[in-house]
């Protein structure tokens, strides 16, 4: 048995069994895959897939503890790559963070720019999508590090830590009439024409959570994934926003909008860093994980990589 039977093995099932996109991905040929893993699948004694004349239907039983196999054989292997790469280039080699664009916009230039002075030789490359494209980014080794609210704890194939807290503020132009309130209520927002996240971004869940506990049916006329996008819409006159307040640090006085905090009313949003479990971590990945938050310390990312992240909470 072999490597590349493993990377064949492997990546078929992520192409859903379908050899001809699995022979794309890997820049080889069909019957070469299909030959690989007949030939791995003898050695071994099992069938790891069920076949319909040479489609491969599923993955068999004995099959499903052969790709547990294979994927720590893989990620070692990558781990491997990785501890030559950190060694042989010292200081130089590839971030990879995958994140949503709120914090790719807001929280992540500061970081970079610090990751750069002291790491000049390392590129840095930047993966903008929704909470669950970011785990899948780090589950497929895309990503060194993500960075999100949603769904990284929901997959125990990470080690997630807590990064920092935030919470929602609501927008408006300044000459709207609710400008003038200090504590908004769910009622007040209920009232108006609302333009917020997109479901799976940002803590929008906690946002329809506090409305439903109400009973109350708030007017969503927007949903975005851009906090920009949102205000660009508020301006306009389409409705009143719930942005992230990060959203609004640093927003010029004259941009004839105001904020207000709204904690009370959809409570505190946790971000998290993720790693994939079992990956080796390079110096750089280390240092701008504490970049991003002073709770990130290098040996409780240690730890936690060791044994279980999930024990780490603000």
């Amino acid at each position: 048995m072999n490597l590349h039977q493993f990377r064949f093995v492997q990546e078929a099932v992520r192409r859903n069994l379908n050899l001809t996109e699995t022979a794309k991905a890997l820049h080889t040929s069909q019957p070469g895959i299909s030959k690989a893993i007949l030939e791995l699948e003898e050695e071994l004694g099992i069938d790891i897939f069920v076949r319909h004349g040479k489609r491969l239907k599923r993955v068999t039983d004995p099959g499903q503890q052969v790709l547990r196999s294979v994927e720590v054989i893989m990620r070692e292997v990558a781990n491997l790559k990785r501890i030559g790469e950190e060694f042989s280039q010292q200081d130089g080699g590839r971030l990879s963070i995958a994140t949503t664009h709120t914090q790719a916009r807001y929280l992540l230039p500061d970081p970079v720019a610090m990751l750069r002075k002291r790491f000049p030789k390392v590129m840095v490359s930047l993966h903008q999508g929704t909470p669950e494209q970011v785990a899948q980014m780090l589950l497929d080794d895309t990503a060194d590090i993500g960075l999100a609210t949603e769904s990284l704890a929901d997959h125990p194939e990470l080690i997630t830590l807590p990064c920092y807290e935030w919470q929602h503020v609501v927008v408006m132009p300044q000459d709207h009439p609710l400008a003038q309130v200090e504590r908004l209520t769910l009622e007040q927002l209920a009232t108006e024409p609302l333009i917020s996240y997109h479901p799976s971004f940002a803590g929008r869940k906690r946002i329809d959570q506090a409305f439903a506990q109400r009973r109350l049916n708030p007017l969503i006329v927007l949903e975005a994934i851009d906090s920009d996008v949102i205000k660009t819409y508020v301006k306009s006159g389409l409705g009143i926003g719930i942005v992230a307040e990060m959203a609004m640090q640093g927003e010029p006085a004259g941009s004839g909008l105001v904020a207000r905090p709204v904690s009370h009313l959809f409570g505190q949003n946790t971000a998290r860093v993720a790693f994939r479990r079992g990956a080796y971590l390079r110096a750089y990945v280390l240092n701008f994980a504490e970049l991003l938050s002073p709770r990130l310390t290098r040996p409780l990312i240690e730890r936690a990589m060791n044994g279980n992240g999930q024990d780490y909470e603000l």
